[in-house]
């Protein structure tokens, strides 16, 4: 029997940021938004956004969330609206922020948080809404526009596009719809992977200078603590990864792509689409971290993921149980979250990692075939 980890996480190896390291000997720099940071966040706005914008790392995507919300939110606010269907940091963030999460229902076509619930929610609690949080699900370059409108009239957003950092669509990611901050993820599991990291984009300058100040302490130029703040400035051991990376970026996203394509054409070959099978419809180019599927109706991811064990493939249930399932968030209000609970319950994250051949998908299809065979069986008894 094969053994198919569910991920390997596959960082730049240490010669191709050699010289790198050989700077910050020499600079003796080795924190403190340093010389390679201001490299990494230049090259990423030069070279990703066309020299639009502006962007400031963090030492990971969790505090990126938690400046951008305590910048950005309504001081009178009381509430975060954000999808359930989504990571715990995202409402960990909002409650440091001294905020309560309020979740919101996903659309069954994108996973998504569905525009016309946040809508009505914002008309029924009015000013006790504080920042709404939208999430890019799983790499998506979601429509957001929406949040856009919001945004100019008043009301305060932060998208948490965690794994999208790469995605595009139409040549623009999630930027191209919404100017405000967007936070991403540059954590070992994450697509453009340097080990922890993180980066926050904004096309106000002004909201990445207050960003920056409140993650250097609330520091002013005399070094007068001015505003609220913490650390969150990024390594300059973890910036000389990220340039490595951004040298080969382009032709890892092109990889997890075409495992994504492979998954999905041998699903469709099988006819598993057929029987009740479904996968996560994405917007664009996105830079992969996971494969996403829907076991049929009637039937739990959890169980699936434990069969599929018993073949030796490893796989994941992102994100089963949802937050408001999770018992320290289940105290907080919510939506009707029915498209929510339907897709947690079904939701598998197959194996995605940039060595995986071809023979290993097909053995995890194989597996998966297997299975449903004995769905079906058991379908077949049950009528």
């Amino acid at each position: 029997m094969k053994h198919i980890p569910f991920m390997k996480p596959n960082l730049v190896k240490s010669e191709t940021y050699m010289e790198l390291l050989k700077e910050i000997d020499h600079s003796r720099i080795y924190s403190n938004y340093g010389k390679l940071n201001t490299r990494f966040e230049q090259e990423i706005v030069t070279h990703l956004y066309k020299g639009e914008g502006f962007a400031s790392t963090v030492n990971n995507a969790t505090i990126g969330l938690m400046l951008a919300i305590m910048i950005a939110k309504r001081p009178q606010g009381k509430y975060a609206l954000m999808p359930s269907f989504t990571f715990a940091a995202t409402a960990q963030a909002a409650l440091w922020c001294g905020l309560e999460p309020y979740f919101i229902d996903v659309r069954a076509e994108d996973w998504c948080m569905d525009e016309k619930i946040v809508a009505k929610h914002i008309e029924k609690l009015g000013d006790e809404v504080a920042v709404v949080i939208p999430y890019a699900t799983f790499g998506t370059v979601a429509d957001f526009s929406y949040y856009q409108h919001l945004l100019d009239n008043g009301m305060p957003v932060v998208i948490d596009a965690a794994a999208s950092f790469g995605s595009t669509h139409m040549g623009k990611g999630v930027e191209q719809s919404f100017s405000g901050p967007i936070v991403y993820s540059f954590h070992a599991t994450k697509s453009f992977g340097i080990g922890e990291g993180g980066l926050v984009y904004c096309k106000n300058e002004h909201f990445i200078q207050q960003l920056r100040q409140a993650g250097n302490f609330g520091f002013s130029e005399a070094r007068e603590s001015t505003q609220m703040g913490l650390n969150s400035k990024l390594s300059e051991y973890a910036a000389a990864v990220g340039l490595a990376t951004l040298k080969v970026f382009k032709e890892k996203c092109l990889v997890r792509q075409s495992i994504k394509e492979t998954y999905i054409s041998k699903m469709e070959k099988l006819g598993l689409f057929n029987q009740g099978w479904d996968y996560h419809r994405t917007t664009g180019e996105v830079a992969h971290q996971n494969v996403s599927i829907l076991c049929p109706k009637g039937h739990l991811a959890v169980e699936i993921v434990s069969m599929l064990g018993e073949y030796g493939v490893e796989a994941r249930t992102y994100f089963s149980p949802a937050c408001h399932q999770q018992s320290f968030f289940a105290k907080y209000p919510t939506s009707d979250l029915s498209v929510t609970e339907e897709i947690a319950s079904r939701v598998i994250n197959l194996p995605l990692w940039e060595e995986l051949v071809d023979e290993e998908i097909e053995y995890v299809m194989e597996a998966l075939a297997a299975i449903n065979s004995v769905l079906l069986g058991e379908s077949m008894h049950e009528a």
